[in-house]
């Protein structure tokens, strides 16, 4: 079966971890994975990809419809045949999806992996039309599609959804081998010139705006004065990353910061030098990043609207408000540390947590009942 992945990139993201993750662990003879992406790169997980056969195919930016059109039709007909088309691109899926249904591939598979609604509630007029009518050309045209929580599914699909065995949820699951590798912290922590004794809080994600980086550095600012020694590793990049860095700079925090850029080795960051993880993200799909910090026990300080999809039931996860000050952020952080506490759960709370095979064998299922 040859499936056409849509996605803006192929650089270190949630959904684009996740998507490598399945390629690793499907049977690749079976299912043939193509990524078809919105720019030229090269992207951080081409060389990956490639490596395990998938082709990663440029198309034209979606800003121009009329020339994207053109490219994607060429596209199916240069690489294809494909049996599925599954876009990952939200409303712009729209687009694709129709075409393929225009083109005549079978089965065309829309997936949620964001919950917009806050976004859109803040929208122009012109943004709410564009996304009331992909939404319907989706609802028209799609022969499946599934979220990654019921959030993400309440934001794409329609209000009767649940009772419709057209649309799904599909748990993510990641892979954990690398959370249960031995982590030396004080060889981790010396490379990042963090002392032994900080209070490290860690965060992974782009510098942009639904991650919420402007709210972090507010907490950040309060917990510095109850806790000095405190530092703040930031791992990832974006077109937010400067803006983020010169706040940090006028409040007289930047030795309180790392900014460790793209990193590969995720995991180890947060058993080696994390002790507590902070996401006040304004909106998710899921968080899968949520998922692989309780993997590597610790404890979860996260915005309200995170789906509760995101907890794993390890007991690692509090919540905090959107509308609560960043003092009292800090105060659930600090309350981490003390005479006695246990700062992270390094026994296996990754058991908890689901596993990319699971999730790579829920999404194959997809494929094959949508055959029949």
């Amino acid at each position: 079966m040859r499936i056409l992945h849509i996605l803006g990139s192929l650089d270190r993201g949630g959904t684009e971890s996740w998507l490598v993750q399945v390629l690793r662990h499907i049977d690749r003879q079976q299912y043939q994975f193509d990524f078809l992406v919105f720019g030229q790169g090269p992207y951080d997980f081409q060389a990956d990809v490639e490596a395990l056969g998938a082709r990663v195919i440029p198309c034209a930016s979606p800003d121009n419809v009329l020339l994207f059109s053109r490219n994607f039709i060429r596209v199916l007909r240069n690489f294809g045949p494909y049996d599925c088309v599954h876009s990952h691109v939200h409303y712009f899926s729209g687009l694709p999806v129709a075409l393929a249904r225009v083109a005549g591939i079978p089965i065309r598979i829309v997936q949620s992996h964001t919950d917009q609604t806050l976004l859109d509630a803040e929208s122009s007029r012109l943004r709410r039309a564009y996304a009331w009518t992909m939404r319907r050309v989706i609802w028209l045209t799609a022969t499946q599609g599934t979220a990654v929580s019921r959030r993400a599914a309440d934001s794409l699909f329609p209000s009767g959804w649940r009772r419709s065995d057209r649309w799904s949820t599909i748990p993510m699951g990641i892979d954990l081998e690398p959370f249960e590798r031995t982590v030396d912290h004080l060889q981790v922590r010396q490379e990042l010139g963090i002392a032994p004794d900080a209070i490290v809080v860690g965060h992974v994600g782009r510098f942009m705006a639904p991650k919420n980086h402007s709210l972090l550095v507010d907490i950040a600012h309060e917990l510095v004065k109850l806790a000095p020694n405190a530092k703040f590793l930031l791992v990832g990049e974006g077109p937010l990353r400067r803006t983020i860095e010169l706040k940090v700079s006028s409040l007289g925090l930047a030795r309180n910061f790392i900014f460790a850029g793209v990193r590969s080795d995720v995991p180890r960051l947060m058993k080696g030098a994390m002790d507590v993880f902070l996401f006040p993200s304004r909106y998710e799909g899921l968080g899968l990043v949520v998922l692989e910090a309780q993997a590597a026990g610790l404890p979860c300080v996260v915005s309200d609207v995170v789906p509760e999809e995101a907890n794993a039931g390890t007991g690692l996860v509090v919540r905090a408000s959107l509308n609560e000050p960043p003092s009292d952020w800090a105060r659930k952080l600090l309350s981490f540390f003390g005479p006695g506490i246990r700062l992270r759960q390094d026994s296996a709370a990754s058991a908890a947590v689901g596993s990319i095979q699971n999730s790579a064998e829920r999404l194959v299922d997809l494929y094959r009942t949508s055959r029949l």
